[in-house]
């Protein structure tokens, strides 16, 4: 983007290839018959975790800064505990609480050393966006736990993305269809095939396939493994070189995801962990 593809038309080859792929998949499952009513749940859930999410997040990091944008993203695991303990009745563990705040710290402080936070007033519609995204996504999570545990993940995958890429069809479409396709080389559509069977139908089904034994708010916590992930390979790629503010907070996160994730196995075992 934006030299091949416009970022709506990325969303639309990526949603509906996504959605394609679930429901080719689903040929070699055995068939399951899901209720109307959690149908009319997953559309929900695919309209905040699906569309919303997707939308919100180019659309805010086109008016934004990408500093912005990965810091209000760090707020996805906060969302999420909010959103279990007021729909799901999850108690507020301090434990869990003490490592979703080390993580924060951890993140932010990572983020921010790469780049400087941006507060003007010409960020301020793409900071919201990112927030709405933010928040939409901690609440999908929330809304297909109980979807998870009820179907097989490839089932529910495949109902979430239809209803998501019915959603964002006519949002993308039109941006998608004067795609300059011939302009692509093919390095450029590897890159893209990248994107929808790596960063989607992967991504998104081990990462619901993991609400199936651990709860939204231990799944949400990795996400503060991700800028750690995104500086080691820098470092090894040789695009960065390894410096003190790194490592700091890449131990405040690691301890983060360790309290919400693992601790509490070591007394008393948490069904939802």
């Amino acid at each position: 983007m934006p030299d091949f593809m416009l970022p709506r038309a990325i969303i639309f080859i990526r949603v509906c290839g996504a959605a394609i792929i679930f429901w080719f998949l689903q040929l070699f499952q055995k068939k399951e018959k899901v209720s109307i009513s959690d149908l009319g749940l997953m559309a929900i859930a695919s309209v905040l975790g699906i569309a919303m999410n997707q939308i919100m997040f180019f659309e805010g990091l086109n008016l934004s800064t990408p500093i912005n944008s990965s810091i209000i993203m760090v707020g996805v695991p906060i969302n999420v505990i909010l959103f279990s303990w007021i729909l799901r009745g999850e108690t507020l563990d301090k434990i869990k609480i003490l490592g979703i705040i080390l993580g924060t710290i951890g993140a932010v402080s990572l983020i921010i050393g790469g780049g400087t936070l941006n507060l003007s007033r010409n960020t301020m519609l793409g900071n919201l966006l990112n927030f709405i995204n933010a928040s939409s996504y901690a609440l999908f999570m929330v809304l297909i736990k109980p979807m998870m545990m009820k179907y097989r993940p490839l089932t529910v995958m495949r109902w979430v993305f239809l209803f998501g890429a019915l959603v964002v069809i006519p949002f993308t479409a039109p941006v998608f269809v004067k795609t300059d396709f011939h302009a692509i080389p093919w390095n450029i559509w590897f890159n893209i095939a990248y994107i929808i069977l790596f960063t989607t139908v992967i991504a998104y089904f081990l990462n619901n396939y993991s609400l199936v034994h651990i709860s939204p708010t231990t799944n949400s916590a990795f996400i503060y493994i991700q800028p750690v992930i995104a500086g080691t390979l820098s470092i090894l790629s040789g695009k960065d070189q390894l410096r003190f503010h790194f490592m700091i907070p890449a131990i405040l996160i690691f301890t983060g995801v360790y309290l919400v994730s693992i601790y509490k196995q070591a007394g008393s075992i948490d069904p939802e962990i």
